[in-house]
């Protein structure tokens, strides 16, 4: 039983390690590989990597997130659930990670912070069962899929390959929010839904800068 810990612990340290360091690999074709060049001014550039770097921590709250909530669940149709929906989720992680790049910036200083609130938060919502687990899930999908929304609304209409990135991650999102429901998820209490947002801003706005 000992080992059988220990080698939990270290698989999922060491998986801790490879989302902070950025070391994701996609198992889809990045959806930008197509897409047209297109050239942008500084200023837009500029805004672009800031939208990108939020979406990449997005994705690595999301990698915290489904390993944390997989710890307490009970339900082997759950957690197979959360592990689909987090190969997908490192599909992002890789493709705003390549994005990021290709504007000449970089991913979040703060990646190592985010990645520890989230699994604190997903192992709070494990813990609490797999209803609510699962309501978690769901509010978390459609927030980001509001975030994902507007990012649409605001990136430069030329940058063709940070579009397609986040409109397929937008449609992925709510593929995993309705898998949720469909498992049994529970609404949350308003006071819940609340602090989730006010954490998101907390996070969309500094991860925008930094």
């Amino acid at each position: 039983m000992f080992n059988q810990q220990t080698d939990h612990f270290l698989i999922r340290f060491d998986r801790a390690l490879r989302v902070i360091t950025g070391q994701a690999k996609a198992s889809r074709q990045n959806p930008a590989s197509n897409c047209k060049a297109s050239v942008l001014t500084e200023a837009e550039q500029k805004h672009s990597a800031g939208l990108m770097r939020v979406n990449h921590v997005g994705e690595i709250c999301a990698q915290a997130l489904y390993d944390s909530q997989a710890v307490f669940s009970q339900s082997q149709d759950v957690k197979r659930q959360f592990a689909r929906s987090s190969v997908e989720e490192e599909d992002h992680l890789a493709w705003t990670a390549e994005r990021l790049q290709e504007l000449n910036s970089h991913t979040s200083v703060l990646n190592p912070l985010w990645y520890v609130g989230a699994y604190t938060c997903g192992l709070i919502a494990g813990r609490s069962g797999d209803a609510i687990s699962l309501g978690f899930v769901v509010e978390t999908e459609k927030q980001v899929e509001a975030h994902l929304q507007s990012h649409l609304k605001s990136l430069p209409a030329d940058d063709h390959a940070s579009r397609a990135i986040v409109e397929q991650m937008r449609q992925d999102e709510i593929a995993h929010g309705a898998a949720a429901q469909a498992l049994g998820a529970t609404n949350l209490p308003a006071p819940i839904t609340l602090l989730m947002q006010g954490m998101a801003k907390v996070m969309t706005t500094t991860a925008y800068h930094l």
